[in-house]
């Protein structure tokens, strides 16, 4: 019966009783915590990857693999900080020849983790292939020029002023199938609704697979003013290239649509005479008709072509 009841006295409520129990408990599991911490254990560990080779010259045209998932033993501590991050050495693989290598097998990679992995031992590389590709480094200038087709402007507003684009031309530099394959110019695609006021905005240079070029700059300012403008409609005779016997072209003038500041009205009308229109003889089989946009030069570069006729060819 005293046993029953000692053991009933220690199982009441007793803030005392329950203080020392709990720190019992606590540090019985802090003492097994550290007895088993100091064994040997085998774990998966991912690794930070690097690899070395000349940046300079070569470059990658898709993402190097960032990690390799190594298999390795060593001591409790040891493996706790590396699974927890704490100072997680970065495997290095050197690349001599880094446009011949696509993939690596992944036992080959042990000469070079066993160097890398400090205290612990390599028990397998848990990767079976590591595939990359790495190709020569090029540079290429590309001209910007601005895309205005989504801009609008508030009734009777438009653009009175040649558009900047600062700077004009940007430097590319990445993998050589990246560059080569860009054209000579970049469209900056602009965007504004109803402006009334004149426009200054920077934009990022964007370009297919832009992760792995670098652009110098990568942003390049566009501006232009905004004020009152007019439409002013004139006809220019058509001047005719050589063509074929027989071949007959309509009409013999074209209707030109210009778009200018009001300012500049008096301007454009002692300007007129210098434009000048004419087409590129297109290869008609007889009886047909083809329809075909006529080539406008000497607008003055305070102006902006907005429309003109088409010119029909045919071959009776």
């Amino acid at each position: 019966m005293n046993l029953f009841r000692v053991i009933s006295n220690l199982l009441r409520f007793d803030r005392t009783n329950w203080t020392a129990l709990v720190l019992c408990l606590f540090a019985a599991v802090i003492f097994w915590v550290f007895t088993a911490l100091n064994k040997t254990y085998s774990t998966n560990i991912s690794f930070p990857l690097a690899f070395d080779y000349d940046g300079d010259r070569y470059a990658p045209a898709e993402p190097l693999p960032p990690k390799l998932i190594v298999n390795v033993s060593g001591n409790g501590w040891e493996l706790l900080r590396k699974n927890l991050g704490l100072k997680v050495p970065t495997i290095t693989f050197p690349l001599e020849r880094p446009t011949e290598v696509r993939k690596i097998v992944g036992s080959t990679l042990s000469p070079h983790v066993v160097s890398q992995l400090g205290v612990l031992q390599l028990n397998f590389i848990a990767a079976d292939t590591l595939r990359i590709l790495i190709e020569p480094r090029i540079s290429r200038k590309v001209k910007l020029l601005a895309d205005l087709n989504a801009v609008s402007f508030k009734k009777n507003f438009g653009i009175i002023s040649p558009v900047v684009i600062l700077p004009d031309s940007v430097v590319m530099d990445g993998p050589k199938s990246f560059i080569g394959a860009l054209r000579d110019t970049l469209w900056l695609k602009v965007t504004g609704n109803r402006l009334s006021s004149h426009f200054r905005e920077s934009m990022e240079v964007k370009v297919d697979n832009n992760e792995f070029i670098s652009r110098n700059p990568p942003v390049a300012e566009v501006l232009f003013e905004v004020g009152p403008v007019e439409e002013v409609t004139t006809h220019v005779k058509l001047t005719k290239p050589r063509m074929p016997s027989g071949a007959v072209v309509e009409p013999d003038s074209i209707r030109c649509t210009l778009l200018i500041s009001q300012k500049d009205r008096e301007r454009l009308l002692a300007d007129i005479s210098l434009l000048s229109v004419t087409f590129l003889y297109p290869d008609v089989k007889r009886g047909d008709t083809l329809v075909i946009s006529p080539l406008v030069s000497g607008v003055p570069e305070y102006a902006r072509l907005v429309s003109t006729d088409s010119i029909h060819v045919r071959k009776p």
